[in-house]
């Protein structure tokens, strides 16, 4: 599985790879085979300690999965009756482990890497090799995911054209994530978003916009904000989702940033 995440990085750098290696690694961001829907059901009972029949009324088979873990859609009957549909995301079983045995080849070539090629020292192999590993922890625990979207959500509740899913806090645990279904489309598909009579231009605007507003303003941002996090829902919100790796900056680097892009902007460098 770590071998698919570093893939998914480099499928947002066609300046590294090339545009036709990057847009065949785009695969890897939501298009991995599915694990068993047993397995599945077998997360859920033991995260949330109640059988799927009691915590949902239905629970369907996958619609994606990446390297940690796939989603499922599910409907959940409220207090009043009412039938609510949700998407529930679960942790790959095993994964963990896998992630450790890689990690550990990893940083054997990272430490010979520095031993034997010291030009390569100035990239710091075995400190990325250690930003991957502390990444991949937060990012398998669903309970920091929830908290980042529920942040994200307060943060944005009054910005235009961006929202982020709500999350169901009673059915959400360490390896299982409930959040409102997004009814939507992919960022991905820019065939299929022109076809729906979206401003492309103008989505595009609004992405920037968005992130900048999070990074500068709020401090806090979507820090894997690639096209298959992002959907388009027909209203022409734009909707995050996969908080796994969020991003912090401070008052110092916010004004920072602010005078980089103002700079940049008025040709003032």
């Amino acid at each position: 599985p770590s071998y698919v995440k570093l893939g998914q990085f480099l499928a947002t750098r066609p300046d590294v790879v090339g545009r036709d290696m990057a847009s065949d690694l785009t695969a890897l961001q939501d298009q991995i085979p599915p694990f068993p829907m047993e397995a599945a059901r077998k997360v859920v009972e033991e995260q949330l300690g109640k059988p799927v029949e009691a915590l949902f009324e239905t629970f369907g088979l996958p619609v994606a999965a990446a390297s940690i873990a796939q989603v499922h859609p599910a409907q959940v009957r409220d207090s009043d009756g009412h039938l609510r549909a949700v998407a529930v995301k679960v942790l790959r079983p095993g994964v963990a482990e896998r992630f450790r045995r890689d990690l550990r080849s990893f940083y054997l070539i990272a430490r010979l890497v520095e031993r034997f090629h010291p030009p390569s020292r100035r990239l710091r192999p075995l400190a990325i090799v250690d930003t991957l590993a502390r990444s991949v922890e937060l990012e398998m625990d669903f309970r920091l995911e929830a908290a980042g979207l529920s942040e994200m959500g307060e943060n944005t509740a009054e910005d235009p054209g961006f929202r982020v899913p709500a999350v169901d806090w009673p059915r959400t645990a360490k390896c299982v994530l409930t959040m409102e279904w997004i009814t939507g489309r992919k960022l991905s598909d820019v065939k299929g978003l022109a076809a729906d009579g979206h401003d492309l231009p103008a989505v595009g605007a609004n992405i920037i916009q968005s992130f900048l507003r999070h990074a500068v303003r709020d401090g806090f941002f979507h820090a894997d904000m690639h096209q298959g996090n992002l959907f388009l829902e027909p209203d022409g919100t734009l909707v995050a989702v996969d908080f796994g790796i969020t991003g912090r900056l401070g008052r110092t680097e916010r004004r920072f940033l602010a005078e980089i892009l103002f700079g940049f902007i008025t040709r003032d460098y």
